[in-house]
């Protein structure tokens, strides 16, 4: 019969060292898998502020259409630029684009997320017609290292050409 207990002992001492094994294998499973979300969700948070940067170059593209769309009848002041008079007006209030036709708030062109740190438009008169420039420059709610991106345009107004 001592055979047989020298063996359960055996057992036993093998149990444990599993244990021991299983224990360790689970917490650097576990530190592995914590540590790939976290990179994980990192890269979402950037991918998304990158998207909000990429999606704000439809502001300026809204303004430079509408720019090209109108006659030579505007009115230019730092942070306002109204269109064949009053039709179409862009005006810069707090962090905000706000888009009025005829008169009317439309809503504003950046989203909830996107802060305008500033707008500026330059009228530019020659000899050969009008154009209007704008430096726009942005920031992401979301970013932590409060980057900002700068565009610009310069736009000939319609019949201007030549």
């Amino acid at each position: 019969m001592r055979k047989i207990k020298k063996i359960k002992i055996v057992n036993r001492g093998y149990a444990i060292l599993e244990l021991l094994f299983y224990i360790s294998f689970f917490a650097v499973f576990s530190l592995l898998v914590i540590n790939s979300m976290i990179i994980m969700t990192k890269s979402f948070r950037e991918t998304s502020i990158q998207a909000e940067f990429v999606q704000s170059g439809a502001i300026m593209e809204r303004m430079s259409r509408e720019i090209r769309q109108s006659s030579s009848e505007i009115y230019v002041s730092a942070t306002d630029l109204k269109l064949d008079t009053n039709r179409i007006e862009f005006k810069l209030s707090g962090s905000d684009i706000q888009l009025w036709t005829n008169g009317t708030l439309t809503g504003n062109l950046n989203t909830l997320n996107i802060v305008v740190t500033a707008l500026n438009f330059t009228q530019i008169t020659t000899i050969k017609g009008k154009a209007v420039k704008i430096f726009l420059t942005i920031k992401s709610n979301n970013d932590r290292l409060n980057r900002t991106v700068d565009f610009y345009d310069t736009i000939v107004l319609r019949g201007d050409y030549q």
